[in-house]
């Protein structure tokens, strides 16, 4: 994946609301969901991002890092990805 158009839209809005620092809790009460409807948005971004469960690294960074390097213009020049796990098509 390299494009947030691979993204259904819901999942867009899930994942902006995580690159604000909202919780699961707060993508829920703000979008009228259940918490376990934002589980299942959540657990498919990091699907398609190709993000696996890891004990060393946080996938709900490493998608964040993705959708701002994706639509923020100053943070594309700032590349704080480690080579880990990370979203493939990076």
């Amino acid at each position: 994946m390299t494009d947030l158009v691979d993204l259904r839209p819901r999942e867009r809005e899930v994942l902006a609301l995580m690159a604000q620092g909202c919780s699961n809790a707060g993508i829920a009460r703000q979008l009228y969901l259940t918490p376990a409807a934002v589980e299942k948005h959540v657990s498919s971004v990091f699907t398609k991002l190709g993000l696996s469960p890891s004990p060393d690294e946080n996938r709900r960074v490493h998608a964040v890092l993705w959708y701002l390097s994706l639509t923020q213009p100053a943070f594309r020049r700032v590349s704080v990805v480690t080579q880990g796990n990370r979203p493939s098509g990076r």
